[in-house]
């Protein structure tokens, strides 16, 4: 399974729907600059389809961090506390936000793919 993209500028791997990568987007992360710190999600947690999990702070901006798709919070990523950088530097790998166990996989055809974000985020 693709990447999809929110018009929140996050993105989420699903090919686990038991443990869903989310992050934000290159194109947030440029928006944003240096990223300093962020917050992330406590394990455990149920967030609903657009629901503040947490947020990102920058140099320029705080920004906060929105829930793609309903689910479960399973694992934050902990080098990502210790390293906010990482953000900037890998946005689509190492900086991950957190993984979530879908409760409703059928939302992910509500988001966009790589093409679609592209044009959006480019007028956005």
């Amino acid at each position: 399974m693709s990447i999809k993209f929110s018009k929140e500028h996050e993105w989420i791997n699903a090919a686990n729907p038991q443990a869903a990568v989310v992050g934000i987007t290159v194109h947030a992360q440029d928006a944003l600059g240096d990223v300093v710190f962020v917050d992330l999600p406590a394990v455990g947690t149920t967030f609903k389809q657009g629901d503040i999990t947490g947020v990102v702070e920058s140099v320029k901006a705080a920004a906060d961090v929105y829930m793609p798709v309903t689910g479960e919070i399973v694992e934050v990523n902990e080098a990502l506390r210790a390293d906010p950088s990482l953000a900037n530097s890998d946005p689509l790998n190492a900086g991950w936000f957190f993984k979530v166990k879908l409760s409703d996989p059928s939302q992910l055809d509500g988001l966009m793919d790589e093409t679609a974000y592209g044009d959006f985020a480019a007028n956005s």
